[in-house]
């Protein structure tokens, strides 16, 4: 089993910036790809990041690509998420995510493990 706990959520002004951090910790190893997927009310659990073990690979749905930045310290069992350029419509909940494969999926039922979730809420 692997436990991810989320932290770095909050409000922001649209412009602003944000760094998400997902924690991993039980059955920890360098094996498992990681990804953030996001879930404003009303909508479906979104695509947002992801990173392949290594951290040689990222990948990004298009709503954030160029304003947001994955990463990933094996050392620390700790993957982030920098989010620059914040628009009203980042508002959701984020999710970090793990499975065991070395290569990232975006589909949120290739991901056993998740965490508990943290606010996001950029204002206008």
């Amino acid at each position: 089993q692997v436990q991810l706990v989320e932290s770095g959520g909050g409000l922001v002004q649209a412009g602003g910036s944000l760094r998400l951090s997902c924690a991993a910790s039980g059955r920890t190893s360098t094996s498992y790809a990681m990804a953030w997927f996001r879930q404003a009310p009303g909508n479906e659990r979104e695509f947002v990041a992801g990173i392949s073990s290594s951290g040689g690979t990222t990948y990004y749905g298009d709503a954030v690509k160029g304003r947001f930045t994955i990463s990933r310290d094996n050392a620390k069992n700790t993957v982030y998420l920098q989010m620059n350029s914040l628009k009203p419509e980042d508002t959701a909940v984020y999710y970090c995510a793990a499975r065991w494969r070395t290569v990232v999926g975006d589909i949120a039922a290739q991901y056993p493990y998740w965490g508990q979730g943290t606010q996001v809420t950029v204002s206008s």
